[in-house]
C-alpha cells in the first residue's frame, strides 16, 4: 500500500498540521513518500506514521524491521535527511514526538557505558563477521586513498597505523579492544613486532588465538581496567566509543600509566561534530546498547595534562565506502547465514549498515585517528598520510 494523503488525513484528523509539516520538511530534503526515486520511501502499512510519531527513531526502525515500509536506497535517504539538518527547522514546532522523529530518524547515535552490550554485539557469531569483513577481520573504517577493494583498503589502514606508530622490529604493542586480532597479526608478520590484545568478546578471543597462535601475539579475554605492564605503543581501534564519557579520563590515565615515556598512543574513534548526551533508541535497543560517540572537546579535555596531541587525521568519508562494502558482502553471503539468523535479522543488519553509511556520507559523523605522545616527540612528529 502506498501513501495516500487523503486517507492519512482521514485517519488522523487531529494531526493534519503536523503531518503537513512533516511532508514539507521531507520535501526540503527532496524526499517524497511514495515517490519514484530510489531514496523515496514506500509505506506499506499506514500504522507506520503513528508509530513514528509516537516513538521517533525507534518506531521508524521497528516499522522497517516489520516491513511496514521500504526504500531502495536507505543509505541515500539517510544522507539527504541529515544533510538538510531537518531537526534545526523544528524550533518552536510544538510537537515533541515529531521533533524526536525528525531529530533521531536514521541517525547513528550512542548511549552510555556497559560491557554486556558490547559482548552481545561482538558475540553474534564469527561466521557473520567472516561473511561481511575482509580476510584480516577488521571491523573498523578502512582507508581507501589508493585502494581498489575492501581488502586493499583495510591493509592500507593497518599499514598506516604501523607507520604512524613508527613501528620497529621487536617493539611490543598493546591493542585495547583488539577485535579478531587483525592489527597485531599484521604487525607481527609485516613489522616483526610482538603484542598483547585484549577483548571482552569470547568469540573474538577464540578466533584471534587460533589465527595468531604461531606469532609472538598474546590474546586475552580481559577488561581494560586490569591491564598490567608497560608497552612501546598502545592502540585503540573502535573501542573508545563503548566507554561512555564518564570513563574517558580514567581510560586516558590508564593508557598514560602503561605507555613507555617515549611511546605513542594511537586512538581511532568515530566522532561527532558537537557534544551531545542524547542517544538513538533504535540503535540502543538493537545494535550497540551502551555506547557514546565523542566530540573533539570530550577527547581533548580528558587528554589534557596527560598527552601531547601529535597528529589528528579525519577520514570519515571513507567509512561510507567501508560500510557499503560490508553490506555488499553481507548481502551476497546472506544465503549461507539466513537459516541461523532469520529474515528479521537481515532487515535489522541492513538497516544498521546502510543508515550508518548515509550518516557518514552526509558528514554527520567523522572517523578520527589521533596520535598522542606523553612528552612530545623530540624534534617534532612527522605526520603520515
Amino acid at each position: 500500500m502506498r501513501f495516500s494523503p487523503g486517507t492519512l488525513v482521514k485517519k488522523h484528523m487531529a494531526l493534519p498540521a503536523t503531518l503537513n509539516a512533516i511532508q514539507k520538511l521531507l520535501s526540503s530534503s527532496d524526499i517524497e513518500i511514495g515517490g519514484a526515486r530510489p531514496w523515496d520511501p514506500q509505506v506499506h502499512d499506514d500504522r507506520t506514521y503513528q508509530r513514528i510519531l509516537r516513538w521517533g527513531s525507534l518506531g521508524a526502525g521497528e516499522a522497517y524491521l516489520d516491513a511496514w515500509w521500504d526504500v531502495d536506497r536507505l543509505d541515500e535517504l539517510v544522507c539527504r535527511l541529515q544533510r538538510t539538518r531537518m531537526s534545526e527547522s523544528l524550533n518552536g514546532f510544538g510537537q515533541p514526538s515529531v521533533f524526536s522523529f525528525l531529530q533521531n530518524l536514521f541517525t547513528f547515535l550512542y548511549s552510555n557505558n556497559g560491557s554486556q552490550g558490547v559482548k552481545r554485539h561482538y558475540d553474534l557469531g564469527n561466521n557473520l563477521f567472516q561473511a561481511m569483513l575482509d580476510s584480516h577481520m577488521v571491523y573498523t573504517c578502512a582507508w581507501w586513498k589508493d585502494a581498489k577493494n575492501l581488502q586493499e583498503a583495510q591493509e592500507a589502514k593497518l599499514d598506516l597505523i604501523a607507520k604512524k606508530l613508527q613501528l620497529k622490529p621487536g617493539q611490543r604493542i598493546l591493542d585495547i579492544g583488539c577485535g579478531w586480532g587483525g592489527f597485531l597479526k599484521f604487525a607481527a608478520e609485516r613489522y616483526q613486532a610482538s603484542g598483547v590484545g585484549i577483548s571482552i568478546s569470547q568469540e573474538q578471543v577464540n578466533w584471534a588465538k587460533e589465527h595468531c597462535r604461531e606469532l609472538p601475539v598474546e590474546i586475552r579475554l580481559q577488561d581494560y581496567r586490569k591491564i598490567q605492564g608497560t608497552y612501546d605503543h598502545i592502540i585503540t581501534l573502535g573501542m573508545f566509543e563503548h566507554l561512555g564519557p564518564k570513563n574517558y579520563r580514567h581510560y586516558m590515565q590508564m593508557v598514560h600509566d602503561h605507555l613507555k615515556d617515549d611511546g605513542l598512543f594511537l586512538l581511532q574513534t568515530i566522532g561527532r561534530n558537537n557534544t551531545i548526551n542524547g542517544f538513538d533508541l533504535w540503535n540502543k535497543k538493537y545494535i550497540f546498547p551502551h555506547s557514546h560517540i565523542p566530540s573533539p572537546m570530550q577527547i581533548t579535555s580528558v587528554a589534557e595534562g596527560l598527552f601531547v596531541i601529535e597528529d589528528w587525521m579525519n577520514f570519515g568519508a571513507d567509512y561510507d565506502k567501508t560500510l557499503m562494502a560490508w553490506f555488499q558482502n553481507f548481502d551476497r553471503n546472506w544465503p549461507s547465514l539466513k537459516d541461523r539468523y532469520g529474515n528479521r535479522f537481515y532487515r535489522m543488519w541492513k538497516y544498521y549498515l546502510l543508515t550508518c553509511a548515509g550518516s557518514f556520507r552526509a558528514r554527520h559523523h567523522q572517523l578520527w585517528q589521533i596520535v598522542f605522545s606523553k612528552k612530545g616527540v623530540p624534534g617534532g612528529y612527522q605526520a603520515v598520510r
